[in-house]
């Protein structure tokens, strides 16, 4: 084997590797926020007493998580300007990532939901709260702090998801990796250093959602 390997082209494009990764970071994280705060509506209607809204809840989910990412994304991004929705990459990147992250948000939430003793939620009828404020003051903070580790897993996910933004031309890690690859055809250093940055990044954030879990944890 005569290939020797060269780092220096991809150190003297790492400012671009870091410019994607903190481009990444900020789609992650504004999908996340979105699909947590759609995530939340979705996991209410999934346990809601009403059928008819279990039902439109469950084939939302069902639906999106059944359709590969990548077929989402190219679907918002090449047909829904044909049907009169235009946005940018990014911003597609982020409605569609944002949608998909909710429907896997909403079933951590649902579980969580579900593991809340019912008997805290009398007790603040008992009180004269009323069902919103039971929802805010006691059911959400409880159920926030038991899905904590499936939250953190699947932020952790969805961050490696952005990825598949590269195909939108979205100048993200990938896409700057791909890009320093084309130009200086140095294939095996450029991914290994990709690669690199993402497990480094997945494992920062483990570590913070860990020192999260670690604060917010009962004392026993």
């Amino acid at each position: 084997m005569d290939y020797v390997l060269n780092f220096s082209v991809v150190w003297r494009s790492f400012e671009h590797l870091l410019g994607g990764l903190g481009l990444s970071l900020l789609i992650a994280f504004a999908s996340i926020l979105i699909g947590i705060v759609i995530g939340l509506v979705v996991s209410f209607a999934l346990i809601s007493p009403s059928a008819s809204v279990r039902r439109l809840a469950n084939t939302y989910v069902t639906v999106i998580r059944n359709t590969p990412l990548l077929v989402l994304v190219l679907f918002a991004y090449f047909a829904l300007p044909d049907l009169g929705v235009r946005l940018g990459s990014i911003e597609s990147f982020v409605v569609t990532l944002a949608l998909y992250s909710s429907c896997y948000l909403a079933e951590v939430f649902r579980g969580g939901l579900l593991s809340v003793p019912k008997g805290l939620s009398e007790a603040g009828q008992a009180i004269g709260l009323t069902k919103m404020q039971i929802r805010l003051s006691i059911v959400m903070p409880i159920m926030f702090r038991n899905v904590l580790p499936a939250l953190g897993s699947t932020v952790i996910s969805l961050f490696k998801d952005t990825s598949l933004a590269a195909a939108i031309a979205v100048p993200e890690l990938t896409f700057q990796a791909r890009k320093i690859n084309v130009e200086s055809f140095r294939v095996v250093e450029t991914w290994i250093v990709a690669s690199l940055i993402y497990v480094l990044t997945c494992i920062v954030l483990a570590m913070l959602f860990r020192h999260i879990e670690r604060r917010l944890a009962i004392p026993r």
